[in-house]
Formats: structure tokens, sequence, C-alpha cells
């Protein structure tokens, strides 16, 4: 089974996991999504302590963070747009608010211009408050 087989599979199914499954880096993050009845999908990074940057403290490693949103992003692409091939970044801006501790952190995206061939994505994370992100990201997709 290729992956767009699993990307169509997952949107038949309206289960965004079967494609992050297929995805090694995201899949060895342990990246998962949820359904929130209110508020619609959330990307969820469980903390493992191979995620820590920073021993001292501990903080969440900042290349982790970033992958963590654009994953975020990616699977908003899939979710609201309904696109069937893997979205290439085009551009990522990431905005480090505050340490990421080391427990679970959270994400949603949203997509705020979509183009023929591009999209644009907001994702903020957060731990225990989503009025208080950790990282923010505006990101460029190739889509078409």
């Amino acid at each position: 089974m290729q992956l767009l087989d699993h990307i169509r599979a997952a949107q038949d199914n309206n289960d965004y996991n079967e494609i992050i499954r297929h995805i090694p880096y995201m899949d060895w993050l342990g990246i998962h999504l949820e359904k929130d009845p209110k508020d619609g999908l959330l990307a969820v990074l469980p903390f493992t302590e191979r995620i820590i940057g920073n021993p001292l403290l501990p903080a969440i490693h900042g290349g982790v963070t970033g992958a963590f949103l654009e994953s975020a992003a990616q699977m908003t692409i899939f979710a609201e747009l309904g696109t069937e091939k893997l979205p290439k970044i085009v551009n990522i801006t990431i905005d480090y608010l505050r340490s990421g501790r080391p427990q679970d952190t959270y994400a949603q995206g949203v997509v705020t211009r979509q183009g023929r061939r591009v999209a644009n994505v907001r994702v903020d994370a957060w731990q225990d408050d989503r009025n208080h992100p950790i990282a923010s990201a505006h990101t460029h997709f190739l889509i078409g």
C-alpha cells in the first residue's frame, strides 16, 4: 500500500492518524491526533525523555517543537482541504514564546489562505493553557 492509499483511507475513515503511522519521523515522535467535538482536530505530542533538548531546565528541544508545529500544519491541510498529496513545505516561521516543559504538548492549526497551488496555515502549540502558547508557526505549503 502506497502513501496515497493511506491518505485516501484516512480521508474515507476521517482518521488522519493513519497518515501519521506512515510518516516515520511523526510516528517516532509519537504524534497523534484527537478529535475535539468543539474545536476540531487537535495534534498531541506526548512527552518522552528523548525529546528533551536542555536537561538543565529541562525543556523540549526547539527542533522537536518546530517539527511538531509543521506536522500539525500538514495534518490541518489534510483535514480541512482534503488534498491527496503530501503537502510540501515552502516556508515556515516559528515564534518560540516560552520553554516547553517536560509534559504533553498540544497544537491546532487553521488554514488562513488557500490558493490553487499554495496554502497558508497558522499553528499554535501549548501545554497547560491554550491561551499561553509555547510556540506559534506561520507555514506555507505547496499543495498542487
